[in-house]
């Protein structure tokens, strides 16, 4: 088991029981899950909360993480249910002024019978409304600007280097100084030998 997807920790078991319960389908259980995350989670920094979580029944206990420990949250109650559940990043603009990007958490779920679908646990606001939709996709953020990508690939762990940046930042402040980034011509470098599969 994973120390950050820690699904078979007894918090994340008994959400995703009641979650799950009177549910009749796969894709049924995902959304539930996906929009108890999405709704119940508050982003850290659309409300400024400390403490900065990251093992995910740290995230469910606080009820509160950036991103991508929200998105540790949502595929630890999917695998809890049974469901596969990967992750995926973004490169987004972060500064425009100081052409300044940063690395963006989503979630992968597997969904018979179209196979993996993408959702954004983020938390929406008055400008981003993300959905649970399949097969379209609506994240909260489109990759289309210089220097953005849509990293076509799904990791069965978080990156090491989101890892490190939420477990050694002492503030939601001290994340936004800090946050992750990977250029794109490093990107598949940086994420040599970790498992994964194609979108």
């Amino acid at each position: 088991m994973s120390p950050i997807v820690d699904f078979d920790h007894p918090s994340i078991q008994t959400l995703a029981a009641e979650l799950r319960a009177d549910q009749t389908s796969t894709t049924a259980i995902a959304q539930t899950c996906f929009e108890w995350v999405r709704d119940q989670i508050r982003h850290s920094s659309d409300y400024q909360l400390n403490p900065v979580t990251c093992r995910a029944s740290e995230v469910l206990e606080y009820r509160t993480g950036y991103c991508y420990a929200k998105s540790h949250l949502l595929a630890a109650l999917l695998r809890a249910c049974s469901i596969p559940a990967g992750f995926c990043y973004q490169r987004l603009s972060f500064d425009e002024a100081i052409d300044r990007y940063c690395l963006h958490g989503l979630v992968a779920v597997w969904l018979p019978p179209m196979g993996w679908y993408r959702v954004d646990p983020r938390g929406n606001t008055a400008d981003i409304d993300a959905q649970f939709r399949p097969p379209q996709e609506q994240l909260a953020y489109p990759a289309q600007q210089p220097g953005e990508a849509d990293w076509p690939v799904i990791f069965a762990e978080p990156l090491p280097i989101v890892v490190q940046t939420l477990q050694t930042s002492l503030d939601w402040e001290s994340v936004l100084a800090a946050i992750s980034d990977i250029a794109l011509a490093d990107f598949a470098v940086m994420t040599q030998g970790l498992e994964s599969v194609p979108c």
